[in-house]
């Protein structure tokens, strides 16, 4: 699997050697609650990323590890259709091993897709709200 790109990762941070007299979070116009969410938002769709990319490395490792076992136990005179029989066997019993872990999984990558979800609505919602309010004439 590719590793994911985002369009809207964060900036790196500014060398440390560069000194401002002011906090710049001072001049800041969204909000800490708009900048902590929506950090949290990124933070936890890397993180759901990275589950599902570990969880399908591991998998697909060994399945390859324990498939190439399965092919070398083979003897060196074993026909095409003696190795499509171990082959199918193997197909079974690596599903049959493998449906509880495979399901503990989609069940973790569901519940946590749900709350990241969850959590790019309100992230939409805060910068729709910023972007009305910013557009109406009567600020305070």
């Amino acid at each position: 699997m590719r590793p994911i790109i985002y369009s809207d990762a964060p900036p790196p941070p500014a060398p440390s050697f560069l000194r401002h007299p002011y906090s710049l979070d001072e001049f800041s116009t969204v909000s800490r609650e708009q900048e902590d969410l929506a950090l949290q938002f990124k933070l936890q769709r890397q993180q759901l990323d990275d589950f599902h990319q570990n969880f399908w490395f591991d998998s697909n490792t060994r399945f390859e590890a324990a498939k190439q076992a399965i092919l070398a136990g083979l003897p060196p005179s074993a026909s095409p259709l003696d190795e499509e029989k171990v082959l199918s066997d193997f197909y079974t019993q690596w599903y049959i091993q493998e449906a509880h872990r495979t399901d503990a999984y989609t069940k973790e990558w569901r519940r946590r897709n749900f709350a990241l979800i969850k959590l790019s609505f309100r992230v939409q919602i805060q910068q729709f709200a910023k972007a009305v309010t910013d557009f109406l004439p009567f600020k305070k």
